[in-house]
């Protein structure tokens, strides 16, 4: 999802959020801290003490926790669970939500979230469920995590990705689900490219409906 979307938000001139960077911001602030990333109280309680900021270099959003860059360590492989698990914490979600509101508010964005078209956005001019089968979700990842030089097994990237499937689209608040007017694309055996090529033609015809 998000290099999609930064490269739709880059070839629109639009600002690219990527609300997920935010959950896994506050993951890894509890896994730091050694705590339980479902244990909804400690991790309610340590809420005050996170204080994120997002600025952009060249375009790339830059995740900062307490004023330390963390872009680089958030995609840690280990983050996800913490990231999926936090997320599922309703205090967690509305310390998270005015930010990302704000931004809408402020300038054009892609957002890229979970549950941007139901909870965060829904009135979004355009909302698009983009989805792949599990086993091309976790090759793409697995490729990824190769390039920057871990040795994760593939098996295991599949097992994760199944594991928060379940947690999101199974949570009480904000579930993973398409908006009722979401467009719903499935990408399984698409090229990088031709997904790109893809979700801009229906964001044009999209935003040239509402006009």
């Amino acid at each position: 999802k998000s290099t999609i979307s930064r490269e739709i938000a880059k070839s629109f001139g639009f600002i690219y959020v990527d609300t997920g960077a935010m959950y896994r911001t506050v993951g890894l602030y509890v896994r730091r801290r050694g705590i339980n990333p479902r244990d909804d109280v400690e991790v309610s309680r340590v809420l005050p003490d996170i204080h994120i900021d997002i600025k952009y270099e060249n375009g790339v959003q830059r995740m900062l926790l307490n004023d330390e860059d963390v872009t680089d360590a958030i995609r840690a492989h280990e983050i996800s669970a913490f990231a999926s698990d936090v997320s599922a914490i309703p205090e967690v979600r509305s310390f998270l939500l005015g930010m990302q509101r704000r931004f809408a508010e402020i300038y054009n964005v892609i957002m890229d979230g979970r549950d941007i078209g139901t909870v965060v956005l829904p009135s979004a001019t355009v909302k698009i469920f983009l989805t792949a089968s599990p086993e091309d979700r976790a090759k793409r990842r697995y490729l990824e995590l190769c390039g920057k030089g871990s040795d994760i097994a593939y098996e295991k990237v599949l097992e994760d990705i199944n594991t928060r499937d379940i947690n999101d689209s199974s949570r009480a608040v904000a579930p993973l689900k398409p908006a009722d007017d979401a467009l719903v694309v499935d990408t399984t055996g698409n090229t990088l490219a031709q997904s790109i090529e893809l979700i801009k033609r229906l964001i044009e015809e999209r935003i040239k409906d509402a006009l």
